[in-house]
């Protein structure tokens, strides 16, 4: 029975799994909308939450935490200088989940997680969609 075990494993091991949640939040801090299958992104969604949390308090052990949870201290940076600033007046639901249908290949769930109140310029920094757990064909 799975009394007390909340979270979702994603046929990961811990290590792998706790990798894929950051590197995730990073493409979502760094994009601030990402599409990837549901349920990755109904666990990163309380993953970043917990992380701009951390951005809002400010302090220095704050500030240590999220550098130890995310590997890119620039997108780290971002919380506390741009995020923490955007949402220091609502008090949670930073981020929102959007059904995006079924992917073609396996018929997984699809969604699009994003930033509450985005910045649009944000999406696409880099060249190309951000799609986080698609296979490279």
């Amino acid at each position: 029975m799975r009394h007390l075990k909340a979270k979702r494993k994603l046929n990961r091991t811990s290590s792998h799994r706790k990798a894929l949640l950051s590197n995730m939040a990073i493409a979502l801090i760094k994009h601030e909308q990402i599409k990837t299958t549901l349920p990755k992104a109904k666990e990163l969604r309380p993953f970043v939450e917990k992380l701009i949390t951390l951005g809002k308090k400010g302090d220095l052990p704050a500030r240590k935490k999220a550098y130890s949870i995310l590997p890119e201290k620039q997108w780290a940076a971002k919380i506390f200088d741009v995020l923490s600033e955007r949402y220091k007046d609502r008090t949670g639901g930073y981020t929102r989940v959007l059904k995006a249908g079924f992917r073609y290949g396996d018929s997984a769930p699809m969604a699009i997680i994003e930033l509450v109140d985005r910045d649009p310029e944000a999406l696409g920094q880099d060249s190309g969609p951000v799609l986080i757990g698609e296979k490279e064909e």
